[in-house]
């Protein structure tokens, strides 16, 4: 089921003071943003964000609009790198602690089996740590 509705923006015309409903708000902001230099505070809504920023990257000239690529790019892979490495760290610290458990339960004297079980290592690893022990 599919249900239009026809808005007519060019009829609208109410002031930024006298918008109540949020509906009000779209049609005025539909009709009046290519003109709009300051954001209303009838318009100062979070919902409303989002629409204003697109609006002033939409206004860039070529070079700016490149520019601002550019550094979103160089962000974005910053924020990238700092999460991969972030995890990798994370995986790293988990294996050093694993191969800390897995000593412990060897001087402990615990079955191999039980070892690969609860610390994920491979036999060969703990083998290895039974050597250097």
């Amino acid at each position: 089921k599919l249900m239009f509705k026809y808005v007519e923006v060019g009829r609208f015309d109410k002031t930024d003071e006298e918008l109540t409903s949020l509906s009000d708000k779209w049609m005025y902001v539909l009709k009046n943003l290519s003109r709009l230099d300051n954001r209303p505070a009838a318009l100062r809504e979070k919902i409303f964000s989002k629409l204003f920023a697109a609006a002033s990257v939409a206004r860039f000239t070529p070079t700016e609009l490149r520019e601002y690529e550019d550094s979103l790019k160089a962000y974005r892979d910053i924020k990238n790198s700092l999460d991969t490495a972030k995890e990798e760290g994370r995986e790293e610290g988990r294996e050093q602690r694993n191969i800390e458990i897995a000593k412990k339960m060897l001087a402990a004297g615990m079955d191999i089996d039980i070892i690969i079980n609860m610390t994920d290592l491979s036999k060969d690893e703990i083998e290895k740590l039974t050597i250097q022990q």
